[in-house]
């Protein structure tokens, strides 16, 4: 039996033109890689639940007007099996600092503009970004 896909939630933070990254350590799927703040969705949690709690414990940063933007359904290997859904939020205080709260998960957190990715970015992430998605202009 295979085994089954997993469900995580990404979230792009905008802030004046810019989407914040982080740059995942080697115990997570995007290891080495930049990639957005986010998790596993847990069992009964909605997508914006899943999105405010990740940030949070992430980052420390609390969020607002949080919406889904859209998914990607990833074949990562013979054994991971992703599907990720992407959400759009902001600051819920902009003067707000990212924190990196799980040193062990990630090397720090920044902004970055969209047209300046920092590398390596996340393979998917990448790959949908370099093919027009933009989550300044998305609607769901």
């Amino acid at each position: 039996m295979s085994p089954a896909p997993e469900v995580g939630v990404a979230v792009f933070i905008l802030k004046d033109n810019k989407v914040l990254f982080g740059r995942r350590r080697s115990l997570s799927i995007a290891a080495h890689a930049y990639a957005l703040p986010g998790g596993h969705l847990e069992f009964g949690e909605s997508f914006e639940e899943c999105a405010a709690r990740e940030v949070k414990e992430e980052t420390g940063l609390d969020i607002k007007n949080i919406e889904l933007l859209t998914a990607s359904n990833n074949l990562l290997s013979k054994t991971v099996h992703l599907v990720v859904i992407y959400m759009r939020a902001y600051l819920s205080d902009l003067d707000q600092i990212p924190q990196n709260i799980e040193p062990d998960k990630c090397e720090g957190w920044e902004w970055y503009d969209l047209n300046n990715l920092p590398e390596p970015t996340y393979g998917p992430l990448r790959v949908m970004l370099e093919s027009g998605f933009s989550p300044f202009t998305a609607t769901s």
